[in-house]
């Protein structure tokens, strides 16, 4: 009797193990799982190389939204605040600072190991109508400037890994954007705000992020760029690769590969900081052809970072496509690695092969 109660203990136990087994992959359980619970996953394997894997956090989903924030926390070791950094947001009259979405992300991330990379003190885009509409003189746009550069980066010091201390500077020519901060301050404000900048967190990563990530006339503009800011001795870290594809970036991960390595030779970190990929801007005759399609070229992405000393941090934009930047955007469809019901695409499953490969070539 013991021999048959101890049989039937066992075999339930071989159930119970390949049910929980079955259901480690999936992001959406009845028990949800916590990173740390999760036998696979990407924060799991990234964690073994030393590298960061992440995506960008909308506060709304976080704060409502337990099945987001448990996905979150358990796939991934990294974040970048998608909107709430962003100046309008985070200071949106002149003598008023909000830092309550931003916060929350960030303590967010500090609850659960998790890095965050900033984004984005100075950009041309999303810019209060206090600042576009006030017809500031030079003197004064300064003065605003280092103010928010210094206020956001004083609040966060010690918090955050990295800063994109500059957004898409430039055009598509590889000259500097004409926007309000060139127009007015003159293209000497980029130096500014990196001095600014290291002024504020002195150990934060500081680097300038643009979509010019293959061969072109826009990354030699970039290349030029942070060779003579490091000339100049401007304290830039980096360099990230917005990396949208199909969309504004470059589709072609050798042309990648070869932009990271000129910008090692100088010295600098390379970040890819807003992966996806909508798959109506891919080849294929159905919808499965663009998902393998989709995969692929997550996988060859990571495949390149993973590949560069100098790349040890892959961030996406977006955690699902239910919470996508692009969702009702012309052109843009199911961009991410999980989909509308936070179930794992055959990206995801492409990018675990690929950690497993590195983590097999090393021996780890």
């Amino acid at each position: 009797m013991l021999r048959v109660s101890w049989l039937v203990a066992f075999c339930l136990s071989l159930i119970l193990g390949f049910t929980a087994a079955s259901c480690s992959r999936s992001p959406v359980s009845q028990t949800q799982q916590t990173a740390q619970a999760s036998p696979i996953s990407l924060r799991h394997l990234a964690a073994q190389r030393n590298f960061a894997i992440g995506v960008a956090v909308n506060a709304t989903p976080l704060r409502k939204d337990p099945l987001y924030r448990d996905l979150l926390a358990r796939e991934f070791n990294a974040l970048i605040p998608e909107n709430s950094m962003k100046f309008q947001n985070i200071h949106p009259e002149r003598d008023r600072y909000d830092f309550s979405d931003s916060d929350e992300i960030v303590t967010f991330a500090r609850k659960h190991g998790m890095k965050v990379i900033a984004h984005a003190p100075i950009w041309f885009h999303q810019l209060p109508r206090w600042v576009t509409e006030s017809h500031f003189s030079r003197e004064e746009l300064l003065a605003i400037m280092k103010d928010h550069i210094q206020k956001i980066l004083s609040h966060y010091r010690g918090q955050v890994l990295a800063w994109d201390v500059v957004n898409e500077p430039l055009n598509s020519d590889g000259s500097l954007r004409e926007s309000i901060w060139f127009k007015t301050i003159g293209p000497e404000y980029i130096d500014l705000a990196f001095q600014w900048a290291k002024e504020a967190d002195p150990d934060a990563l500081l680097y300038i992020n643009d979509y010019a990530e293959g061969l072109n006339s826009k990354s030699d503009g970039m290349y030029d760029l942070v060779k003579g800011m490091l000339e100049r001795g401007i304290p830039v870290d980096g360099v990230g690769f917005q990396s949208h594809i199909g969309f504004l970036s470059a589709n072609d991960p050798e042309e990648v590969n070869k932009n990271m390595k000129r910008l090692q030779e100088l010295g600098l970190e390379v970040l890819i900081t807003e992966m996806d990929v909508p798959i109506t801007a891919l080849k294929g005759a159905d919808r499965e052809e663009k998902l393998a399609e989709q995969a692929r070229l997550y996988g060859a992405f990571l495949d390149v970072c993973l590949e560069n000393s100098n790349c040890n941090n892959f961030l996406m934009w977006g955690l699902t496509d239910a919470h996508s930047w692009l969702q009702g955007f012309t052109g843009g469809k199911a961009p991410m690695i999980f989909d509308r019901s936070y179930q794992p695409k055959p990206a995801y499953d492409r990018m675990v092969e690929v950690f497993e490969k590195s983590l097999d070539s090393e021996g780890k």
